[in-house]
Order: structure tokens, then sequence, then C-alpha cells
């Protein structure tokens, strides 16, 4: 893929900040299968998440709610924290919502038809012949992915300018109703939040954009997901993620750089999604990196939880403010099974 320049990149979350403590204890008290929880509640504590944000109060968490209530939430907390997460970037890059020729927008979390980008359209200032690509079904892999899909775009309309935004409500598919050990997991670790990025052809940049690649697995669709259920979305968390990414990792690394016409070697920072503190163990030891080298993906983890696809963003944003190295690779999973990997180079 030709090189594309990665303009900006801002971040956005919700009002309501939990600590996990505070968490944990809701949950025992909500939880309709006291037993189950009671069982799993020391991954609050193992968790190493300090604080998470979402987009409703504690106490909208402890009452039960369909479908219908679960996406109105998600429809008004996600057109504004798109809006904030996608003024914040166009701005970073010196631009007006005007100058924006297309967006494509990632969410999995909810249902928005019209999408999220055509309901925030008039308050953002988009013009009235904005491309538009909304994008469901990407989970996790949709920081990744869907960057990558923004930046094929520009590099296909030289000289276009095109707005990625990612926004998740994970919190809103907490079922305390479920007996579903996978359910306490997502209590312990759902957080909520979104990012934007500007790309485009041809211009000076906080970083080029030189490629992407993915992997995915047959065979492996109910390792994770969600399944549509009548009171709302349920999370599909299969306890072998740590170690099937221990035990596959490495392999889909060098076949990603392989496509990319790169080796391993020269890659000097992976940037990864910190799906848990599992995850990022798994990932270390997988990539064979030095323990505690992916510490801003557990900074990350510890302030926010798991948002979904916006987290590998919240990464990629304090790797920017560091200082890139002149070769990152950033990496997600995602239901599928599958692994997302983008290329880039310092600019």
């Amino acid at each position: 893929m030709p090189p594309c320049s990665l303009l900006s990149l801002a971040t956005a979350v919700p009002p309501f900040v939990v600590e996990q403590a505070d968490a944990k204890a809701t949950a025992r008290r909500a939880f309709n299968r006291k037993n189950l929880f009671d069982k799993l509640s020391g991954v609050f504590d193992n968790a190493e998440i300090a604080t998470r944000h979402l987009v409703a109060p504690l106490e909208w968490y402890e009452r039960p709610h369909g479908w219908h209530d679960r996406n109105a939430v998600y429809l008004e907390a996600a057109e504004q924290l798109f809006i904030d997460a996608a003024t914040a970037a166009i701005e970073k890059a010196g631009l007006t919502p005007r100058d924006i020729d297309g967006v494509v927008t990632v969410s999995t979390t909810g249902i928005a038809t019209p999408s999220l980008e055509a309901r925030a359209a008039s308050r953002v200032g988009f013009r009235d012949n904005v491309r538009r690509v909304p994008v469901f079904g990407l989970g996790c892999a949709g920081g990744v992915n869907g960057l990558a899909l923004a930046s094929r775009l520009a590099t296909a309309d030289p000289g276009s300018i095109w707005l990625f935004v990612t926004v998740e409500t994970c919190s809103i598919s907490i079922r305390l109703d479920s007996d579903d050990p996978a359910a306490v997991v997502a209590t312990a670790l759902f957080g909520d939040g979104a990012a934007a990025a500007v790309v485009t052809s041809g211009l000076h940049s906080l970083a080029r954009i030189t490629g992407s690649a993915e992997k995915l697995w047959p065979g492996t669709l109910r390792i994770m997901g969600w399944d549509v259920e009548d009171p709302g979305l349920a999370v599909v968390f299969d306890r072998a993620i740590p170690p099937f990414i221990d035990a596959e990792l490495e392999a889909a690394a060098e076949g990603m750089c392989s496509d990319l016409g790169i080796t391993r070697d020269e890659i000097d920072r992976f940037c990864c999604h910190p799906g848990g503190v599992k995850v990022i163990d798994a990932i270390e030891s997988a990539l064979q990196l030095n323990q505690g080298e992916l510490n801003l993906e557990r900074e990350v983890l510890r302030g926010y939880g798991n948002m979904s696809a916006p987290t590998v963003m919240f990464v990629l944003d304090r790797l920017l403010k560091q200082g890139l190295p002149d070769k990152v690779m950033m990496t997600a999973f995602g239901p599928g099974f599958t692994c997302a990997g983008l290329l880039l180079e310092a600019a």
C-alpha cells in the first residue's frame, strides 16, 4: 500500500468514572447468580484495572434492561463520543470539518441506522457530500482494521482527507442476569470510549502508515464475539484466548511481516490492544518481549479497562506523545478469530 500520512489522533471518554472497588461492590450486590459471582470475583482484583469510564451512572447497571433501553443509551452516548473524538482530531490536524472528504466509522456495541456519522454530521459540520463507510462486527480488532481501511481509502484517492472514528460502549452489554462466567469477566473488564484519527496522502504528519495485514484462524468463531439474545448482547470470551495467543501470535506476526515485505527484526515496537492483563502477558511471551515492555498497554488498561476497538488507539496516542520509534506494528485481536496488523513509521 502506498504510504499514508497520519495527521492527528484524539481520544474521548464518557463522563462517569468508576473505581474498580466500587464496580466490584456494585456487581456483587446486583449479580443474580451470587454463587457464580463469588466464585469468580477475584477477577476484579487480578485485572490490574484501577478506573473505567462508563456511559451511565452505576445505578443504571443495577436495573434490568432490554434491547430498547440498552440501545437507546448507546445511541445517545455513542453520538456524543463520536462528536467529541472527531472534533478533537480535526482540530489537531489544523483542519475544519468541511475539509473532511470521507468518514470511516467502526462500532460493534450497538445498532445505529442511520449510522453514527450521519447522526452526528450536522453537529460536527461535515459537508453534505461527505463519503460514509460505517463498519460493524470487527470488535476489538476494529481500531487497527478501521485505521487501515481509512488509510487505504485515502491513498486510493490522492489528496482526499479521511476521518476514522471508533466508538464502543461495552458497558451497556453487562449482563447481571447471565449464568455464563464470561459475564463476570466482562463486568470486571469493560469500559467505554472513543478515538479518532485524520489521514491523507502526501503531507507532513505524525507518522506514515505504510501497510496493513491480517491473520484469520479457521474454526475459531466461538473464541470471541457477541451472542444476540433477548435482553441484549452477551459477550463470548473463551478462557483459551491467552494460551491461544501465546501459541499462535509469533507465527502470525512473522506472516504479517512477510506480507508487508519486512522482517520481524525490523519492528522496533509492537503497539498492542490490551484486552486484559493475561492477554498482555501472552503477547509478551509469544513475541519474546521483555516482561513489562508493553508498559503503555498496561497503563491504558489500568486507567480505562478494555474499551474494545478504541483501546489500541489510546496506546498509540501515548506512544506518539513519547516519541514514535522508527517502525511500529499495531496489533489487535478480534472476533473471527483474527489478528489485525498495521505498520507505522516515524515521520
